[in-house]
């Protein structure tokens, strides 16, 4: 069985040695890199399966940085900072991780949480990477929503792992809490936020009238409905 590839970008190299020792005793393979450029260029030649990314980089800024993986990487994003406001964590989450670590921390504690990211990314259909519903066409593979007309709009991944939630249990309520034990993440404020935001995009990109969406509906104090019929190819 190949090890899940995690990839560490800090430009500290204590940690990123405490990390990799980490994680490679936990059986998981890992490229450890100290500036933004180097780490961009290794995406040419390889897919890690979880990337852990600094905010305070010298080269280039990190919150961009996770916002451009988000859209155009299908890993797993956990940010790793010392910023340890809620407004940083909420603006992180809201760009696209899926998970945000504040410095400084157990090395124990990243092997946990990147377990939680690859056991969410094994959860529902995953076998499947096409999903038609309602006049669209969602492609797992590539992080895109095709309409009709075969227009093609992008997804990042924190979305994607929403909208397959919402896609693998149609027309079944689904509470805050099984998305935050679904899903991973640290129950609170700016989880709710990020999920906030993260359906408000996808009902944007699907075209959703935002006072009375058709597909994603709120029931308000216990959870989310999607009311699309779904086939998975």
């Amino acid at each position: 069985m190949t090890k899940p590839l995690v990839t560490i970008l800090d430009d500290e190299p204590e940690i990123r040695h405490m990390l990799a020792d980490a994680l490679q005793e936990a059986g998981f393979k890992t490229a450890s890199f100290a500036r933004a450029t180097e780490f961009e260029a290794s995406l040419k030649s390889s897919s890690p399966d979880v990337c852990l990314v600094d905010l305070g980089l010298p080269d280039k800024d990190g919150l961009a940085l996770v916002h451009r993986l988000a859209l155009e990487s299908g890993a797993s994003i956990i940010i790793i900072s010392g910023r340890a406001q809620v407004q940083d964590r909420v603006t992180g989450l809201e760009l696209g991780a899926d998970d945000y670590i504040i410095k400084p921390f157990d090395p124990a504690e990243v092997v946990a949480r990147v377990r939680a990211r690859l056991r969410s990314g094994k959860t529902g259909t995953k076998s499947a990477n096409r999903a038609r519903f309602e006049g669209w066409t969602a492609l797992f593979d590539s992080y895109v929503l095709v309409d009709s007309e075969g227009n093609q709009t992008p997804f990042s991944h924190a979305e994607g792992e929403v909208l397959r939630l919402f896609l693998d249990s149609p027309k079944r309520l689904i509470s805050r809490a099984q998305m935050q034990e679904t899903l991973g993440g640290t129950a609170g404020e700016s989880f709710d936020r990020a999920m906030d935001v993260r359906i408000s995009r996808l009902r944007t990109k699907l075209r959703e009238d935002p006072k009375n969406p058709r597909l994603i509906k709120t029931i308000y104090g216990a959870g989310y409905i999607f009311l699309g019929d779904v086939i998975w190819d």
